[in-house]
């Protein structure tokens, strides 16, 4: 059964945002990690310190998740800063979800294996939901 987890795209100060949801909610972060933390990013050396990924438990089903924008993608417009994170059981449920809800909508990366480790894709779905796996 897929699980889905909302995940907010932030214009720099997630770090900030993210140290301030721990302390509303507690816990502890499971993933930290920095655009520096990647391969071959071409990332701006002004954006290396920001965030590529952070996630904070915040119930035994639901995951708070985060980035910041790559910068030189510029600013994510407000409204637009909020998608959903699927996480399936397999990847032959992962591909069926996303090739279903990817119908009539954009893939932005289309779905593989990462350098991080998980199966993962994202897309503007056939609604105009902004999905990711």
């Amino acid at each position: 059964m897929a699980q889905i987890n909302p995940y907010l795209t932030f214009n720099g100060n997630c770090e900030e945002a993210f140290t301030y949801y721990k302390s509303v909610f507690g816990g502890e972060f499971r993933v930290f990690s920095r655009f520096k933390d990647m391969p071959g990013t071409g990332i701006p050396d002004s954006g290396k310190d920001k965030m590529l990924h952070v996630s904070l438990p915040i119930s035994n089903e639901t995951i708070l998740m985060g980035s910041d924008n790559n910068p030189a993608m510029g600013d994510v417009p407000m409204g637009k800063n909020v998608s959903l994170s699927v996480n399936a059981d397999s990847k032959d449920e992962a591909d069926r979800i996303f090739q279903m809800l990817a119908e009539g909508g954009h893939i932005t990366m289309p779905i593989a294996n990462t350098f991080w480790g998980a199966y993962f894709g994202m897309m503007i779905d056939g609604n105009g939901a902004k999905n990711s796996w």
